[in-house]
């Protein structure tokens, strides 16, 4: 059958003839269903995968941040007999091949960490018919340890490890040095045996100290001396006996600064020396360690040697360091408990470059311990047969040697690569070395391996709060009364222009407006902080003022602007109004605050920091406008036509129209736009970088800057090594961040909705 194009048909047609034919409608009705269905499934697979985006970073996240929160793990690798069956002490090089033990005849006996075979043997120059009758080390990383004798005098040795690569294989080859000579020290001039012996080592000085069997407490300082010219090395000694020696002694120890002495008795007592003027040395503290009915059974510095790990006869395990009181005295307090040992402690052995240690008790548990983050993260017994006599780990904290009540030494592998990191130690405070209370602080890194990582998310987190709520405090009246002026009051024309101008300000690189904040404003209101604040109070005012005058100017004036244009008259008072504030601003602070405004509040107890929260406020408030006030706007400005007109219809004012009608019907769309500007200012990384001064304090004053999660990790991220603990933690902020972003966000969707849902009826 023929047919016609429509354009074809003559006047006489029938509407019905210039329908499409039924076939080309099954074609079309095809074709729409095709389409509906890539509309349907393009959409749905568009969504799903923003969901799995989503569900993607949080797994990415975790699986970074989740070590962190491990346990540690110990596996056997080897099993042999010991060379020596008791010894006084052993030890591990950093790469778990060479052992060491000491023997009660002053023996070192160096052999293969894996079999057990004897590679070197050092005997040490023990005289005739005297005995070994104490054992002291000083800071592990040294090396050096001190054997005490039963004539007064003390053996000096210092063990260290050289690499060679004979055939491109590394080879661990053991030596032994006598820093102060071969033969034995005289430590107490009148030969008595000593009972407890402690040595500290810096440099090429060394302080030695002693409790002897008559129970005195003596000390020997030994500082090298060496001449210039011939380049010779004397060691000039001095010995000094300190007063009030406790009744008995188990363990001396010396700090590395040669500032204090601690020793511990056989009632539970630690005993607190001053001994940075050893002519003048006197007792400050005698402290009760343990609790009552039970001894100290072990005591040991953590690295760094201002820590000290108390181990009781109860399995207690305890830390203390001193703390500056009010009056500028140091007393030993203790800081924090650790969980309890089914036995006695006999053994602490702290690690070398972290504040954890390990604990052996007399019923065969091993613990593993952390200072700082006040973690077990180990306390098991390996099996009956087993019961751990003395243990030694490996400077590099990846093995440690474990000898048993048999003889039998056992080589582990250890796996602890995050011990230091809690909830604990991420969101409550934390007493720190050298601190004198708990505190939130962040400092990660240092350049010692004595610095006690500080890795608080509460200044971080403060920060953040702090950085966006001074952020929204500045745009989000200025961009919602604009929204409102602009939407419904300004003529088309000029709205035209305003909108347009505002919402390109979303493209000003934040590089460039940190870098202004930076650099020009924030020294720019240091200099006139009284004009800021004369600005702040006073334009209010003086824009009302304006207002008032308009009604009174002449009506051939005002017509002359034309309804709507009425706010072009305020930007001459307001640029006039901040040049008189800034040209005043010398005369406010010298009538007013002595000269300086500055001055004045850091007199009066309030910190200043050139880029503070302020100026951050400021700077991002300008990014956080164009947002905010678009959106804003827009809801606005769609609100029905027919709702206004109703309302000034029933004779409301353009102002009551506003507050009743427009703003209730836009609601959802005004606090969307607020959502959307806080979320821009919570993850804003450069200005907060270039404008803050990056202090991670735990405050809100307005004058003191702020470290946000985000700027944080921007800044130390790229310094991190990869999978240490500094770099998980940045992920775990970067973590936080995104959490409290997408809760903040599905909570202000939820209250949007609602918000719709009430008004939409209007």
């Amino acid at each position: 059958m023929h047919s016609t194009h429509p354009s074809q048909q003559s006047a006489g047609d029938s509407p019905r003839s210039l329908l499409p034919t039924g076939e080309r409608r099954a074609r079309l009705r095809r074709w729409r269903a095709i389409k509906d269905k890539i509309s349907k499934y393009g959409i749905s697979f568009a969504g799903i995968s923003v969901v799995l985006a989503f569900a993607t970073i949080f797994v990415y996240l975790f699986s970074e941040v989740g070590p962190l929160f491990s346990s540690a793990s110990v596996e056997q690798k080897a099993s042999y007999q010991s060379p020596a069956a008791q010894p006084l002490h052993s030890s591990i090089e950093r790469y778990g091949e060479v052992g060491l033990t000491i023997t009660s005849d002053a023996q070192l006996q160096f052999f293969n960490a894996e079999t057990g075979e004897l590679k070197q043997q050092v005997q040490l120059a023990l005289p005739a018919g005297v005995t070994v009758t104490a054992f002291g080390k000083a800071d592990p990383r040294t090396g050096t340890i001190i054997l005490g004798l039963s004539n007064g005098q003390a053996l000096i040795a210092k063990h260290e490890y050289l690499l060679s690569y004979p055939n491109d294989k590394r080879e661990v080859n053991p030596k032994v040095r006598f820093p102060l000579g071969e033969a034995p020290v005289q430590v107490d001039a009148q030969g008595q045996a000593l009972v407890a012996i402690a040595i500290q080592e810096k440099d090429e000085n060394r302080m030695l100290s002693a409790y002897t069997a008559d129970g005195r407490l003596v000390l020997s300082n030994m500082v090298a001396e060496t001449v210039f010219l011939t380049g010779e090395t004397t060691v000039v000694r001095t010995d000094y006996t300190l007063p009030d020696a406790p009744a008995s002694a188990t363990k001396i120890l010396i700090d590395n600064t040669f500032q204090n002495l601690f020793v511990s008795d056989k009632t539970g007592q630690i005993h607190y020396y001053a001994i940075n003027n050893p002519q003048e040395a006197r007792l400050v503290q005698s402290v009760n360690a343990v609790s009552s009915g039970s001894q100290i059974t072990a005591m040991e510095f953590l690295v760094g040697t201002v820590s000290l790990v108390v181990g009781s006869s109860k399995g207690e395990l305890s830390q203390w360091f001193l703390v500056r009181d009010q009056h500028n005295n140091f007393d030993l307090k203790q800081i924090r408990d650790f969980e309890q040992h089914p036995g006695a402690i006999t053994q602490i052995e702290s690690e070398y470059s972290r504040k954890g240690f390990m604990a052996i008790d007399d019923q065969g548990h091993l613990g593993i311990h952390y200072g700082t983050s006040a973690r077990t993260l180990f306390l098991e017994a390996f099996d009956d047969s087993l019961i751990a006599k003395q243990i030694a780990l490996s400077p590099i904290n990846t093995n440690f040697l474990l000898l048993d009540d048999k003889g039998q030494m056992h080589k582990f592998e250890l796996e602890n690569a995050h011990p230091d990191v809690s909830y604990k130690a991420l969101w409550n405070e934390v007493w720190y070395e050298g601190r004198d209370e708990a505190r939130y602080i962040w400092q990660a890194s240092a350049g010692s391996d004595e610095f006690e990582a500080k890795m608080s998310m509460v200044p971080l987190a403060i920060g953040t709060l702090k950085a966006a709520f001074f952020a929204m405090l500045f745009a989000t009246p200025l961009a919602i009364m604009s929204a409102i002026y602009v939407a419904y009051f300004m003529t088309p024309v000029l709205r035209g222009k305003v909108k347009p101008t505002i919402e390109i300000m979303a493209a000003l690189p934040t590089v460039i407006l940190g870098f202004l904040a930076g650099l020009w404003l924030a020294p720019f209101i240091e200099e006139y902080l009284s004009a800021v604040f004369a600005i702040l109070f006073l334009m209010p005012f003086m824009m009302l003022a304006a207002a008032y005058l308009w009604r009174y100017m002449p009506e051939s004036i005002r017509n002359r602007f034309g309804l709507g244009w009425e706010a072009a008259f305020l930007v001459p008072v307001i640029i006039l109004f901040g040049y008189l504030a800034i040209s005043a601003s010398p005369m406010i602070d010298n009538t007013f605050f002595d000269g300086s405004l500055r001055q004045w509040f850091t007199d009066n107890g309030i910190n200043y920091d050139q880029r503070n929260a302020l100026i951050v406020g400021i700077a991002m408030g300008f990014a956080v406008i164009p947002n905010i006030f678009s959106i804003a706007e827009d809801a606005i400005f769609n609100v029905p036509r027919h709702l206004t007109q109703g309302s000034l219809a029933l004779g409301a004012t353009p102002w009551q129209t506003m507050v009743g009608v427009v703003l209730p019907t836009a609601s959802p769309g005004v606090f969307a736009a607020v959502m959307v500007g806080f979320g821009r200012a919570v993850g804003e990384t450069m200005i907060v970088l270039m404008a803050t001064g990056n202090s991670p304090v735990v405050n809100f004053n307005i004058f003191e800057g702020m470290r946000t999660l985000s700027a944080n990790i921007a800044v130390e991220l790229p310094e991190t090594a990869v999978g240490s603990t500094h770099f998980r933690v940045l992920f775990l902020a970067a973590l936080v961040l995104f959490v409290f972003t997408f809760v903040f966000n599905t909570l202000a969707e939820v209250i949007r909705q609602r918000l719709r849902q009430r008004f939409s009826n209007l």
